[in-house]
């Protein structure tokens, strides 16, 4: 029986064994949007992780959707990471830069002078940020021009170059909780009626192209992608009757491509879609699952039902960095303190730390 403290061979990346440490957002940044010393530290104290999933790192400027946030798209920045992958590799570790653009999520005045967020279509998303002024509303989102589209899916081709040049074993992208990927994926947030709107069909467009770009420019085995269906997050709109009709013909489209693995969060009783979308994909299989709290121990039976061939860990691994180690002796834990992550404790939200 295959358990979650096996090897796996992912795609040409060897794990040690099959429990990730999911991405997680800390706003710890350093001047031009840098990692740090700490950065550093954090990253490679958990690096008895199989798979470490940093926090989402901005492709470009303009997608920036939180204060503090890292970049990959300056030669300071990219000089700054190799510092933190150093670690991790010296520590025995396996990391993988999550790439994510926040689209509509974020304000002007997180932004350089004369940027403004940018999205599918020119709605704008429920809900604040918190600024150096206070929170402030979200913004009606510029929306993106047929150029402006394939400008920002190199601009994550680009971003994936730069994260292997900074000595990272691949990149994430982020397809989930409402930033750019899911935005298109979204009816809610994407009215478009060309082709990267309208249909199921064209609204995979973009989550598909970003894909294929990335996996061209560093190769398919160093290149996963995250989603989260039916995720309302950042005020995301997927209606049930459309969802797994999307999701398939998403999967399947990238199952072609043969990505490094697929990465599900789930939010809520979508264990159905999760087992469809595992069995459509042709490759390694990563599972955060919808829990009542931050996931726990129980989630490692994923591995061992078949269900998922690593589970994803946030909250646990913030207050345990050894959480392996901690799993295979069955504790004991520290607890995390819910109180500060996105959502609180509410059900179905799970391993989103404070900023």
């Amino acid at each position: 029986m295959t358990t979650a403290f096996d090897s796996l061979d992912l795609s040409g990346t060897l794990l040690g064994n099959r429990i990730a440490m999911a991405p997680m957002t800390r706003s710890r940044a350093g001047a031009g949007a840098t990692a740090t010393e700490l950065t550093a530290e954090y990253y490679a104290q958990r690096a008895s992780a199989g798979l470490i999933i940093t926090e989402g790192i901005q492709p470009s400027a303009v997608g920036q959707g939180y204060p503090d946030t890292p970049g990959l798209h300056s030669a300071e920045q990219i000089e700054s990471w190799r510092k933190v992958t150093a670690a991790v590799h010296e520590a025995g570790g396996r990391i993988f830069a999550q790439i994510m653009h926040a689209g509509r999520i974020g304000h002007p005045a997180l932004l350089p002078d004369g940027l403004v967020n940018v999205a599918p279509s020119p709605v704008a998303a429920k809900g604040q940020v918190y600024t150096a002024d206070g929170p402030k509303d979200f913004v009606t989102p510029r929306e993106l021009t047929g150029d402006e589209i394939r400008a920002t899916i190199g601009d994550f081709a680009a971003a994936a170059r730069n994260a292997i040049d900074a000595g990272f074993d691949g990149v994430e992208l982020h397809g989930a909780s409402g930033y750019l990927i899911h935005q298109f994926l979204a009816p809610g947030s994407n009215r478009r009626t060309d082709e990267w709107g309208g249909t199921p069909e064209n609204r995979i467009r973009f989550a598909v192209e970003t894909a294929r770009a990335v996996a061209a420019e560093i190769g398919a085995a160093r290149t996963g992608l995250r989603l989260s269906p039916g995720n309302p997050f950042n005020d995301i709109s997927e209606p049930q009757a459309e969802r797994e009709a999307t999701y398939t013909s998403l999967v399947k489209e990238l199952s072609a491509l043969d990505l490094a693995y697929l990465h599900i969060m789930e939010v809520g009783p979508i264990r159905d879609l999760s087992t469809t979308l595992r069995a459509s994909f042709n490759g390694p299989f990563i599972l955060n699952p919808a829990t009542e709290g931050p996931t726990g121990p129980d989630a490692l039976a994923l591995v061992e039902e078949g269900a998922a061939d690593i589970v994803a860990f946030g909250a646990l691994f913030l207050a345990n960095p050894d959480l392996p180690a901690r799993l295979k002796a069955e504790g004991p834990y520290n607890t995390p303190d819910t109180s500060t992550f996105y959502g609180g404790t509410e059900k179905g939200y799970t391993d989103y730390p404070a900023l």
